[in-house]
């Protein structure tokens, strides 16, 4: 059974179905990259609030005079 080169066209009548499917699939893949970029954000916010914690943790311990400091972070945040 050959297919009917109309219906293998682009622009052609025939085309609805595998359009339908693109079109599908990118309003899938547009909601799967909002929710992504979302959680990256809520993460990011997370971290930094945990980051915030840790230092106002870590500056309210008293040290006895003399002790070195070691950043635990080495720098990086």
């Amino acid at each position: 059974a050959v297919a009917d080169p109309v219906d293998m066209l682009p622009g052609s009548l025939g085309r609805g179905s595998w359009c339908n499917e693109h079109d599908t699939m990118h309003k899938r893949l547009d909601i799967i990259e909002e929710k992504v970029i979302k959680t990256v954000e809520h993460l990011e916010s997370e971290v930094k609030s945990l980051l915030n914690i840790i230092s106002e943790t870590t500056s309210n311990i008293p040290i006895a005079p003399g002790t070195p400091l070691k950043d635990i972070f080495d720098g990086k945040y």
